[in-house]
């Protein structure tokens, strides 16, 4: 009796204590109803005015492989919220969530073993959710890990809208399961903490636990240690009880089916209960339905299948069938070989994506096409091209041997009559020294081309010559010309999903091209310490502007001119003279009006001219004022001054100041007065092989007459937002690869461009174009003719049709296809121009349609695109062409346009996330060459807008005069 007496007087004390700590919790079990997670977390917490939130799990886990134990998303744009991800190999927890400000946080707790097998419990407490330090805890088997001063965005309020809060729980399989997961609001710590069983620990641990906890009380050390012994007993005797009870119940109940007086029990769970009879687990309080089978969503009772098709697993033009549950992708299309595939679930339709292989038909019996004539592979397909070299005919007659010599360069002539040495699937492009490439969706030093599916200017296999271009491609699929591969692992990191192989996954690794297995980051930036170029201070853009190794954030000379920045009147321009003319604070290499005072150095209209003196008068259209136009009657938008007078070339008689005119210098840019020429060829020695004498020869020369620009580069770029207000989005976020040529925009984004700051005249540019997922179908494309943020060209091409979800100013409706657009806007960035630039057609004041292709055809996932722009903006000519592999698949032919007469170059995206920009190249070009526009049409072009422009802006400066 006197140990019940003893059990009795614990009770009545436990409960005495637990009726001064109870309040009014709400528990919500995520398992069993997860549905009721969005109106929580879209403004439900918020309204409450709740200051503190809790998730409890309890899981069990076996596998060393990274694994995700629950995640909240939107299923519509698969934007993490919220990610909790336990990566067994190195006992870490990563938490992976959505700030405020709309970037990505994550925060790893080290030192935490949970793959052993074991039962263990996890508690995640989020407080000064309304007032106070925003706190997130971690506790594992009720032991503290660690504190960190930061709450995600998904206990603060998300999104309103349907599938906008989406969660996605481990699935339990042999190795890993997760038993529990529940939400808690409205809770203290004490009583919350009562929900986990700490059994397990010595009481020395429990003391310890809840002190960490903060369940301590005011009450002496004495008659508390007394009183967590007399409940451990307690529970002890409880636990035997219950045991003996159970087993006493057991016996009862298989001597009444001896005898066989058992009733028969009613049983709770019927047809129509649950969504499957299966499903339905009776409890004391009635009936729970389990979660939704995979390939189901819904709350347990009902239950609808998912469509996997709409996160497209079948291979581009093979049909997805939608099957309950699950789908399947049926046969490859004709000219492929590949699997067929089924699965069940968004994951699985997620990771398995079905591969189809192109088939080269033309290894077999030379493609079906006549003996000695050349078979032409191309994706999914094949064509049937002439007789080779020593014979002749046709596919109907056959192709017959001449008897002549059968030497490879005899049939094959350059456009200068010179035999041609290029593969056959390459050119040969004659103009200065010459140079041979490869045709478009094929690459190699141009004697020798090999297929090049992702069109980054490398091919599928190894080609039989030493040039850098003609090694294999380390990313097959995905475009990477710069071939970075930061582990040496042969699989470039643009394919690789762990580029530096420490055993992290791209996504989960905060230095994911450095090793650092610890994943140490002492300034919690996203950027661990082995990769984070300012260690101490958060700097999530990672600038270094004098490349010095150290960010700017955190470097006392940005500029590396030797002058502290507090001292710095450019601190990110070098300029060690610190010459300031109109005093203002901002030094004239810096200054966007280095003759007018303007300290702020606003400009509004983003044309790198201040406010204060901008006068946007410009008489010749070349996107440069008057003002500062160094041939302001002549269309010259790069501006190209060489012998620095400050008379443009286009408006100057003798360009390298040598005292022979242009008309007559055998080295228009190079001081030559001797003008020497030994082999008569018109073209003086001094200038022999490098006609702008800039050191890189014309062979490779981006622009050869002009030495300011020798190679195509984007490392340098102006960021131009072109809807700055609200915050439906986020900016985009530009990454620059292979040394400038290489582009990458990771975020779905608003409305955005990253413009380089070189100007052109005449210009041909070219990439080649690539989605890297299969999430989203909004715009992406390239800029030309930028002069300010209401003034550009435009190549853009939307995925599907789609109506714009803000419809004001007005409704704008996106239909699929490439689009080439002018804008000149009246009001700039805003929500006028942002509809108007996702709207397809004219807009007043706003956007012009100068074509579409009539195709409406989408681009498609994970497939590369060539594009070649070729615009010669004093005519007003503008061509653009697409390939797909080796196919133009869309040509908008000759469009005359004068809205901007030259500008800068750069790229575009529009709500489309991971695009990547490759292999970019421009190169100067105002020439009216046959192929680009008829020779007639184009003399006719230039003489009639010579004598159109030249009469108008000879009256302008003579009535000015």
């Amino acid at each position: 009796m006197s140990a019940w007496a003893r059990i009795l007087f614990s009770l009545q004390l436990i409960l005495q204590l637990f009726d001064t700590v109870k309040t009014q919790g709400i528990v919500y079990d995520l398992l069993v109803s997860p549905n009721c997670l969005p109106d929580l977390l879209q403004g439900g917490i918020k309204a409450k005015n709740m200051d503190n939130v809790f998730i409890l799990a309890s899981l069990q886990l076996q596998n060393k492989a990274p694994t995700r134990v629950f995640r909240i998303f939107n299923a519509l744009d698969n934007t993490d919220y919220f990610d909790f991800t336990v990566q067994g190999k190195l006992n870490k927890v990563i938490l992976k969530y959505l700030k405020s400000n709309g970037k990505v946080g994550t925060t790893n707790f080290g030192k935490v073993p949970l793959t052993d097998g074991q039962q263990h419990h996890i508690l995640l407490h989020f407080s000064g959710l309304q007032q106070g330090t925003p706190t997130t805890a971690l506790y594992v088997d009720c032991r503290l890990v660690e504190r960190v001063q930061d709450v995600p965005l998904a206990f603060k309020s998300l999104p309103q809208g349907p599938k906008q809060v989406t969660l996605k729980t481990l699935p339990t399989s042999s190795q890993d399961k997760l038993s529990d997961l529940r939400l808690v609001l409205d809770e203290s710590i004490e009583n919350v903490v009562e929900l986990q069983d700490c059994s397990d620990l010595e009481q020395s641990e429990q003391m310890e636990t809840l002190q960490l906890l903060g369940t301590t009380s005011k009450m002496e050390t004495g008659p508390v240690f007394e009183l967590m012994r007399m409940i451990q007993e307690l529970k002890q005797k409880v636990d035997q009880q219950s045991k003996e009870t159970a087993d006493l119940r057991k016996t009862i109940m298989e001597c009444v089916q001896c005898t066989g007086l058992q009733e028969k029990r009613q049983s709770k769970c019927g047809p129509g209960v649950c969504f499957k009879l299966d499903m339905c687990i009776e409890t004391a309080e009635g009936v729970e339905c389990a979660p939704c089978p995979e390939g189901y969503t819904g709350d347990g009772i009902q239950c609808e299948d998912i469509d996997e098709c709409q996160f497209n697993p079948c291979f581009s033009g093979v049909r997805c069938v939608n099957t309950a549950p699950g789908f399947r992708c049926e046969k490859c299309p004709r000219g492929f070989t590949g699997p067929e595939i089924q699965g069940v679930g968004v994951h699985y339709a997620q990771t398995n994506k079905q591969m189809c292989n192109d088939i080269d038909e033309c290894q077999v019996d030379n493609g079906g096409c006549t003996p000695n004539s050349y078979c032409h592979n191309t994706v999914g397909a094949f064509h049937c091209g002439i007789c080779k070299t020593g014979f002749r005919g046709d596919q109907n007659s056959g192709c017959r041997s001449t008897g002549l010599d059968p030497a490879p360069l005899t049939g094959r002539l350059c456009g200068n009559g010179q035999p041609n040495p290029c593969d056959v699937n390459a050119e040969c492009v004659v103009e200065r020294d010459g140079r041979i490439s490869c045709h478009i969706g094929w690459a190699g030093n141009g004697y020798v081309c090999g297929k090049d599916t992702d069109i980054d200017a490398y091919p599928d296999i190894k080609l039989q010559c030493r040039d850098g271009t003609c090694k294999k491609d380390n990313c097959m699929f995905v475009p990477n010309s710069g071939q970075e591969d930061a582990d040496r692992d042969g699989k470039g990191d643009a394919c690789d999903e762990d580029a530096d192989s420490d055993g992290i996954f791209n996504d989960q690794d905060n230095c994911w091209l450095v090793p650092n297995i610890d994943q140490k980051n002492s300034d919690k930036d996203l950027h661990g310490d082995a990769c984070d170029n300012c260690i101490d201070v958060e700097n999530q853009d990672q600038r270094d502007t004098d490349k010095d190794g150290l960010g700017d954030a955190c470097d006392d000379d940005i500029d590396g001119d030797g002058l502290k920045n507090i001292l710095d009147n450019c601190q990110r321009v070098p300029n060690p003279d610190q010459k300031d003319k109109d005093n203002d604070g901002v030094g004239d290499e810096c200054d966007s009006c280095p003759e007018v005072p303007n300290p702020n150095q606003s400009d509004v209209d983003d044309d790198l001219v201040g406010d204060t003196c901008d006068t946007n008068i410009d008489s010749d259209g070349d996107g440069h004022q008057n003002t500062k136009d160094n041939c302001p009657t002549i269309i010259n938008s790069s501006q190209q001054d060489t012998d620095k007078d400050g008379l443009g070339d286009e408006c100057d008689d003798d360009d390298d100041n040598d005292g022979i005119l242009d008309d007559q210098d055998n080295c228009r840019l190079v001081p030559n007065p001797d003008q020497k020429d030994e082999n008569n060829d018109g073209v003086g020695d001094a200038c022999t092989g490098d006609f702008d004498k800039d050191h890189v020869i014309d062979r490779i020369d981006t622009c050869p007459e002009n030495a300011e620009i020798t190679l195509t580069d984007f490392r340098a770029y102006q960021t131009v937002v072109l809807d700055p207000e609200g915050e439906a989005q986020i900016d985009p976020n530009w990454v620059v690869l292979n040394q400038g040529m290489e582009i990458v925009q990771t975020m779905n984004s608003d409305p955005g461009l990253a413009v380089g700051y070189t100007a052109f005249s005449g210009v041909d540019f070219e990439g080649t174009f690539h989605v890297n997922t299969v999430t989203d179908d909004d715009y992406a494309g390239f800029i030309f003719g930028y002069q300010d943020s209401s003034s550009f060209y435009v190549v853009m091409w939307k995925q599907t049709e789609q109506t714009y979800w803000q419809a004001m100013p007005f409704r704008a409706v996106a239909e699929p296809g490439i689009q080439l657009k002018a804008v000149k806007s009246k009001t700039g960035p805003g929500e006028s121009l942002r509809n108007s630039l996702w709207h397809t057609g004219d807009t007043n004041d706003q956007v012009r349609l100068l074509w579409k292709d009539p195709r409406n055809v989408g681009w498609k996932d994970k497939v590369s695109y060539r594009w070649n722009l070729k615009h010669r903006p004093q005519v007003g000519y503008i061509r653009v062409k697409f390939y797909e592999g080796t196919d133009l698949v869309a040509d908008s032919g000759v469009i005359i346009d004068t809205s901007m007469r030259g500008g800068r170059l750069g790229v575009f995206c529009f709500s489309q996330e991971n695009i990547i920009w490759s292999n970019l190249r421009y190169r100067c070009n105002g020439e009216c060459s046959a192929g680009t526009i008829l020779e007639e049409q184009c003399i006719h072009i230039n003489f009639s807008v010579y004598l159109h422009v030249h009469f108008f802006f000879f009256y302008i400066y003579r009535h000015n005069s």
